[in-house]
């Protein structure tokens, strides 16, 4: 059957233990070393071991993000454009490893991880296109002299969680509209899918 996983050397290529979280630009473990088991819905088989992260660890996160808004605000929307554009070539890239940890980890068939893989990435091109078009409107003002104009601008970090079924899609839908308009974000799945990827952590900035 080819929407399964048979081939035993592309399950070892992704089951990597990643006992840290993604926090400041770097892998950190938490605090104490805490970490708790990821399972095969499957076979009911440990496929990794990542970091428990905290409250410390979503303060530390929150602080990362703050410090690198302004800068990230003041980026070109051309720039934020490149950033995307090379998320979404990484993931295509990356895609068969990217779709066999969400089979691992989650149980979708091989077949419909690929497809969310496919999906991800696609937000993060549009985002990408979408981050360099005119983001202001102009309306007339109530006695008609004049007009109104609405220019958008980032709000600041933003606080992303998602959920287990969709874990890498809806991590791309809400990162990339983020990040496009000129906002850090913070980064928190569902317990159920933690990280198994090296960059894709479970608290990050």
């Amino acid at each position: 059957m080819t929407d399964t996983l048979t081939a035993p050397s592309a399950e070892s290529a992704v089951l990597e233990t990643v006992p840290r979280g993604f926090l400041a630009h770097d892998w950190q473990p938490a605090p104490g070393g805490r970490t708790f088991e990821v399972r095969n819905p499957a076979t009911e088989e440990v496929i990794a071991t990542v970091a428990d992260c905290g409250a410390q660890d979503a303060l530390k996160a929150l602080d990362a993000a703050a410090a690198a808004a302004d800068q990230w605000a003041l980026s070109s929307p051309r720039d934020r454009a490149t950033v995307l554009h090379r998320i979404t070539d990484a993931m295509t890239e990356h895609r068969e490893r990217l779709a066999r940890i969400i089979t691992l980890e989650i149980g979708k068939t091989i077949t419909e991880a690929r497809g969310e893989v496919d999906y991800a990435a696609a937000y993060f091109r549009w985002y990408a296109e979408e981050a360099v078009r005119a983001h202001a409107r102009s309306t007339p003002s109530p006695d008609g002299r004049s007009h109104i104009v609405t220019v958008a601008e980032p709000v600041g970090p933003c606080l992303l969680i998602t959920p287990w079924n969709v874990p890498l899609a809806m991590a791309a839908r809400k990162a990339a509209a983020a990040l496009a308009a000129g906002c850090t974000a913070v980064l928190k799945p569902a317990a159920l899918t933690p990280p198994v990827l090296p960059g894709a952590g479970g608290a990050g900035a």
